[in-house]
């Protein structure tokens, strides 16, 4: 890998953990906000469904960001970011449900090129990928 790609996946996997990252934290300044969208979804166990957001957020995304387990973080993001995106986008007679449906199904591209090929350069990984089916 040359440099220029070090630093193009580093911007990559920067830019994909984000979203995760601050949603976590507005979670965390919101509990209540937070338990309340939950609940409008019809949920079972809301608080339960708060602290695996929690978890998968700050917990995955920061192991995202720095290249940390990045492949089993992308993994976890990325059925997480399905689940919720069926839980909670899932009204297709809306368009902006619809596009915030397909944002989901876009990040989960990016997690799954993460899976694929590893954390890129500047990683707590180095660059090591875990070969899961040959």
């Amino acid at each position: 890998m040359n440099v220029r790609q070090r630093w193009i996946s580093f911007l990559g996997r920067v830019l994909l953990s984000l979203i995760f990252i601050i949603s976590g934290i507005l979670k965390v300044l919101d509990p209540a906000g937070t338990l309340a969208y939950i609940e409008s979804a019809h949920l079972p166990m809301p608080q339960v469904a708060y602290i695996v957001a929690l978890v998968v957020e700050l917990g995955l995304g920061t192991a995202l960001l720095v290249g940390f387990k990045s492949q089993l973080a992308a993994a976890g993001i990325a059925i997480f970011t399905f689940v919720t995106a069926l839980m909670f986008h899932s009204n297709m007679a809306d368009p902006v449900e619809v596009v915030m449906f397909l944002k989901n199904i876009t990040i989960i591209g990016g997690l799954l090129v993460v899976i694929a090929f590893g954390p890129g350069g500047y990683s707590v990984d180095n660059g090591k990928r875990v070969v899961i089916a040959e």
